[in-house]
């Protein structure tokens, strides 16, 4: 069954960006510069985990203006609800969480083709698979490297968004798939 997005998502191509930008303790400082910067229509998956609720979504807020200006999409971490109650283009996080809530666009994380498997019963839009490559958010994480990642990527059945260790230059070697980084999307100056 297709999910209506004109209510959530006005003015919305039907492919989804290229490229997301991840939010994280690390990179909080520079969030608004790198959104600035990114190419229109780009993607915001804002966590900010660290943040107690309200201080997340006093932080959230300038973003959110930001990333709409800029025509950048915008998705919540957390349930369908919650991203339908902050006014964003959808939901982040594990396909459990994802299962049930209003028709928002559903990004599942995945590391596995079992969890690739859990995503599509779940019914994700797209699913980001990680770590595509050694990433501080998981240190001494082993990647899955170029090969798997495709491989695991082939196998998925739905849009696949490689996370971890991401930047433009490796998102090359990934055969062209769609990509979200922390770091690697902040400017090599700072």
């Amino acid at each position: 069954m297709a999910r209506c997005y004109s209510e959530a998502m006005p003015q919305r191509q039907s492919a989804l960006p290229q490229i997301w930008l991840v939010s994280d303790a690390r990179n909080d400082a520079m969030l608004e510069t790198v959104l600035a910067r990114l190419p229109r229509g780009s993607g915001l998956i804002y966590r900010h985990y660290h943040l107690p609720p309200a201080e997340r979504r006093a932080r959230f807020e300038p973003l959110a203006r930001l990333a709409r200006q800029r025509g950048h999409w915008l998705v919540l971490a957390g349930n369908a609800a919650e991203a339908r109650a902050w006014r964003t283009d959808g939901a982040y996080g594990s396909p459990t969480m994802l299962s049930a809530g209003p028709a928002l666009l559903r990004l599942a994380t995945a590391h596995s083709l079992a969890e690739i498997a859990n995503a599509r019963r779940a019914r994700a839009d797209a699913i980001l698979l990680s770590p595509a490559f050694a990433t501080r958010s998981h240190p001494g994480a082993k990647g899955l490297g170029p090969m798997r990642f495709r491989l695991l990527a082939a196998r998925a059945g739905l849009p696949v968004i490689a996370l971890g260790g991401i930047d433009a230059r490796r998102a090359r070697r990934l055969g062209g798939h769609a990509w979200a980084a922390i770091d690697g999307l902040i400017p090599k100056d700072s």
